[in-house]
């Protein structure tokens, strides 16, 4: 059995194998678009609960900000052949997890300022893949650690999402060009969830997927700094936790609003 750990009047147990009606409350496949910042955000934030959700069958998309070029230490490694290495890389741990397809909008790594141009690009995805379910980064989330400082891309396509999921991608008022000219209709998401969130509202024992979270997060070679077998045991050292009976489990935490 796979449980939740969550707020009261959530559901509390995930059956295993998985059925489509399960927590979530889902009683058909979603088309999910996940819209993070950088290579390898997906598989670290929300591997595990992306890795369920492949294996049921929902039909899932990244929009990737970045190439993740500045994502290196090494003062000889070029940011486009960098940016080349990431996108490949990406591209595999999706394959790993059942996504269907991978974009990237090329904004620059460490850059990412959330305007009214970026909103745009972000309604036009959203309307172009119809998606029920958006998926982002918390724009509020600071501090995730006591050691860390969030890194402020994440922040900022996360309050990007969140102004284009609403009010902007439903409305017909924002970018009527969009209508008239791409014949992109607006859509109303009827969920945005947040990843690694200030303040969670759904905390997913995500146990009996975690090494499928692995194995994608071992796609990308480029960001490891140590062999496969001793990164494995650094992760699962760093997410671990204890329910009431002492086992070893592992969490993904997310902030979910269902809109009414």
């Amino acid at each position: 059995m796979v449980a939740v750990v969550a707020a009261e009047g959530n559901v509390k147990g995930i059956k295993f194998p998985p059925v489509l009606e399960d927590f979530e409350g889902w009683k058909e496949k979603k088309t999910i678009l996940v819209i993070l910042a950088h290579p390898d955000d997906p598989e670290f934030f929300m591997g595990a609960t992306l890795a369920r959700w492949g294996a049921l069958g929902h039909e899932i998309r990244y929009c990737l900000l970045t190439t993740g070029q500045k994502g290196s230490q090494n003062v000889n490694q070029k940011p486009e052949d960098l940016a080349a290495i990431r996108k490949m890389e990406q591209q595999n741990a999706a394959n790993t997890l059942k996504v269907k397809s991978v974009e990237f909008l090329d904004y620059v790594d460490g850059e990412v300022v959330p305007d009214l141009e970026m909103r745009k690009k972000i309604v036009r995805i959203i309307r172009t893949y119809k998606p029920q379910i958006v998926i982002s980064s918390d724009p509020l989330n600071y501090f995730p650690g006591d050691n860390r400082v969030n890194h402020p891309d994440h922040r900022a396509v996360g309050q990007v999402v969140l102004d284009a999921v609403f009010p902007a991608a439903g409305n017909p008022n924002f970018y009527r060009e969009l209508i008239s000219e791409e014949n992109l209709a607006p859509v109303n998401v009827a969920e945005l969830w947040f990843s690694i969130p200030a303040e969670a509202n759904l905390v997913v024992d995500v146990t009996q997927y975690f090494g499928e979270k692995i194995k994608a997060i071992l796609c990308h070679h480029s960001q490891l700094n140590m062999d496969d077998q001793a990164f494995e045991e650094m992760l699962k050292t760093r997410w671990v936790s204890f329910n009431e009976q002492m086992q070893p489990v592992f969490l993904e935490r997310f902030r979910r609003i269902v809109f009414g």
